[in-house]
Formats: structure tokens, sequence, C-alpha cells
């Protein structure tokens, strides 16, 4: 006899998995016509279904978070900010300069290396420093 929609019923209502409820031989039939939550916990407090123990382990631990590589976040340095801010302006600005033909790709690549160096401190004296050479 296929009980299996009972046994959903029952651990639905006494809130315990499917594969801990277990049905007694001696009441399945009562099991059979039981339709209705209040019977299900009539037939519980009978003995008729009964709840199986815990198997498996007993003490469940929350598993302890590591913080890994790439959780760690820390404030970029204002220095390192500033040198972001002014090296994309200078890269962009050079970048014009060499679409627009006023400079070749031998120096573009020359200035890139010295605004990789901090050699300019801001877009004006970049364009200062091209007009001399």
């Amino acid at each position: 006899m296929q009980l299996n929609k009972k046994k959903a019923l029952a651990a639905k209502t006494l809130n315990v998995g499917k594969d801990r409820i277990v049905f007694m031989n001696g009441s399945l039939a009562e099991i059979k016509e039981a339709i209705t939550r209040k019977d299900i916990l009539d037939l519980f407090n009978a003995g008729a279904i009964q709840i199986r123990e815990i198997h498996g382990r007993k003490a469940i631990k929350k598993r302890k978070h590591r913080r890994g590589v790439g959780k760690i976040e820390q404030r970029v340095p204002k220095k390192k900010q500033v040198y972001v801010k002014i090296t994309r302006k200078l890269r962009s600005t050079v970048r014009g300069l060499l679409a627009m033909k006023k400079i070749n790709r031998d120096q573009y690549i020359n200035i890139r290396k010295m605004i990789r160096a901090s050699k300019f401190k801001s877009r004006r004296h970049l364009l200062d420093s091209l007009k001399e050479i």
C-alpha cells in the first residue's frame, strides 16, 4: 500500500523530514483514512506514527569563513589616487596629440615613459615641456 502522500503530510505537520517518519504496521488502515493535519497529530499522539532519531552528525557546527585575499578591502592611499588621475589625463592628452599627428610614435613612447616616471605635474606642465622639445 502506497502511503507517500500521508508520509509527506505527516512530515509537514510534525516539522521533520520524510525519512524520519515511521508508520506502525498495526495501524496502517487508520493512517490510510487520515486526511487532515489534526488526524495526523491524533495518530502521532496515539503512537501509530513515530519519529526516528536524527542520525549522522549530532553537532552541526557553523563553518568558519576565512577572509580570503579577494575579501580584504583597504583604502587606496591618497598619493596613488592623485597619481592615477594625473596619469589618465596625461595619457589621453598624449594619445590625442598622436592622433592629430603633432608627435610621432617614438616621441609618444618616450612621453609615456616620462608620464610613468611622474615627470609631469599637470597637463599644462606636459604641454609646456613639449613646446620646449
